[in-house]
């Protein structure tokens, strides 16, 4: 009954991160395709780029409610069920850490835009807002930090993502925390990594663009 609550998960989670509100936001507010202006990307810092600070914090707002609410949905969705697999309690904690990663893997290739789509760090910090509110503060402060040095949004989301990535290993290892945050954290690092590929060779050569 668990596994077929967690499918019940995925799917509930990739559905709604593969609501392209970037997209639908350039649109309403503007009359743009945003996937044809700026770098391309359906995701709020394009839109900031392109159309402004409104339209582009309503998007931000919205990729990061929409992982919100997959992640919270998680936990009512497979409720008190726990299956053992290699003596590892698989609980609604699990099924917080696979909906954060299906409604990022959503956001990135949605089906609703033949797989396409943005960056996945919205939905990073939602997800966390949702299992652990002290993981998207920790990765706030070192974006915040990286922007009000550098104006690098690539750099900083990308140390970000590293800086958690980092914790984890640290409070699994040390204090016991949930494992499930530590994989969700490797995998989520790795999908802001492979989504910012571009930006790393352009952040290499010296020629990525800065926020104004």
């Amino acid at each position: 009954m668990i596994i077929g609550k967690f499918v019940i998960v995925a799917v509930m989670a990739y559905l709604l991160g593969a609501i392209p509100f970037a997209l639908i936001v350039s649109k309403k507010m503007a009359g743009v395709d945003i996937s044809k202006h700026g770098s391309g990307n359906i995701g709020g810092t394009n839109v900031y780029r392109v159309l402004g600070l409104k339209p582009g914090v309503v998007a931000i707002i919205l990729d990061l409610a929409k992982a919100f609410i997959a992640v919270t949905a998680a936990r009512y969705i497979v409720g008190d069920s726990v299956l053992m697999m290699a003596n590892i309690p698989i609980t609604w904690q699990w099924g917080q850490g696979l909906a954060a990663i299906m409604v990022m893997v959503g956001h990135n290739w949605s089906v609703y835009i033949k797989f396409r789509g943005g960056k996945g760090v919205a939905t990073y910090f939602g997800s966390w807002f949702a299992m652990w509110p002290a993981a998207a503060l920790v990765a706030g402060v070192i974006l915040l930090l990286t922007l009000l040095r550098s104006r690098l949004m690539s750099l900083g989301s990308l140390l970000a993502a590293g800086g958690v990535l980092v914790l984890f290993v640290v409070l699994t290892f040390a204090y016991d925390f949930p494992v499930i945050y530590l994989v969700y954290s490797v995998i989520a690092a790795g999908l802001i990594c492979y989504q910012h590929r571009a930006n790393i060779n352009r952040l290499m050569s010296g020629t990525e663009l800065r926020l104004r």
